[in-house]
């Protein structure tokens, strides 16, 4: 009788030889320990799934096991227990729903999604702590404020200077008739003559319009070029003698038309002339349109002007001085002249 393969209990366990590989190459035997360990590893926590076993991988396994029972022979009595008890554990379901988490919060059914930020932030521009100032607006000129000149500041001292004395003296000896007037000051506006003069005549048999203030520079202008110019232009014209000139305006506290700076009138250093009165009667006006004879005569004397005079004006310069002659003695640069 053939005996059968499983060893009696009765009989003592033999140890096993080594299985030698044959020919057909190294077949790869996992340990029992390994296995064991494999099979006794803790199930995966609750919140973790566990991915099922491939169904290709399963009949491999049970094909590798029963090639090592066979090779192996027959197992112990223990460990055959120890296997089919292992066997008769229950398998591992897949991981459900943990008691723990029925009683946490379900989550939103819709979770709410952030403002997503710019890509880049630009830094909010604070306000200035004091608001800036507008630009100051040019100052608005008018009579009572001018640009600054510095013989506003001039005042009279207490003794007369050498070259005012002397200018009177000057006066006197072309025969000009004058009186001493009072300083002329306006230190709001800027007006000034520290040494002013009223003519009352510019020579011998020459008479100017009452209330002419001048300073005395430029009375003693005016005098030279009445007995120089216009007295010898008005007898080679008509034949006569020249009696009167009559002015329009001399010393005036103002600003020049237009603005911005005082007049020359303002110290006294201008005078303007309106016409010519002859020893025959006649009156010779300045105006735009005069008779061809006057024409002549007044164009002399105007070109005739510039020079002694810094400043000539008349018609046809501007319609603030259509219908009279403006002298003046405006210091200019290089001491040139502005003639119209």
């Amino acid at each position: 009788m053939e005996q059968p393969l499983t060893q009696r209990a009765d009989q003592p366990l033999r140890p096993r030889s080594r299985l030698r590989v044959g020919p057909r190459g190294k077949r790869h035997i996992m340990p029992k320990q390994t296995q064991q360990q494999t099979q006794d590893q803790p199930t995966s926590p609750a919140d973790v799934p566990v991915p099922e076993p491939r169904p290709t991988e399963a009949p491999k396994a049970d094909a590798t096991t029963m090639k090592e029972q066979k090779a192996t022979g027959p197992k112990p009595a223990d460990a055959s227990n120890r296997l089919n008890q292992e066997k008769s554990r229950p398998e591992p379901s897949s991981p459900g729903p943990s008691t723990e988490m029925e009683n946490e919060p379900e989550p939103p059914a819709a979770v709410p999604i952030p403002t997503q930020r710019p890509d880049t932030a630009e830094p909010e521009v604070e306000p200035p702590a004091v608001a800036p100032k507008p630009p100051e607006k040019p100052v608005d000129i008018d009579d009572n404020k001018m640009m600054p000149d510095p013989r506003s500041a001039e005042l009279p001292a207490d003794k007369m200077p050498e070259e005012e004395v002397a200018c009177r003296e000057r006066l006197k000896a072309l025969g000009v008739e004058f009186e001493e007037h009072k300083a002329e000051h306006d230190a709001e506006i800027g007006c000034s003559i520290p040494y002013p003069i009223i003519l009352k005549t510019l020579g011998k048999s020459i008479s100017i319009g009452s209330g002419t203030e001048l300073n005395c520079r430029m009375a003693e202008a005016a005098a030279r070029f009445a007995a120089d110019v216009v007295r010898p232009a008005v007898k080679a014209e008509f034949g006569a003698d020249l009696k009167v000139i009559n002015q329009a305006s001399a010393y005036v506290c103002r600003p020049r038309h237009g603005g911005g700076k005082l007049s020359e009138h303002a110290f006294g250093n201008a005078l303007d002339i309106a016409s010519f009165t002859l020893s025959d009667g006649r009156t010779i006006g300045i105006g735009p349109a005069p008779p061809e004879k006057d024409g002549k005569f007044l164009n002399t004397v105007r070109k005739a002007a510039c020079g002694p005079f810094k400043t000539v004006l008349g018609p046809g310069s501007d319609p603030d001085h259509a219908l009279h002659f403006h002298f003046d003695l405006e210091p200019r640069r290089n001491g040139g002249t502005f003639c119209q």
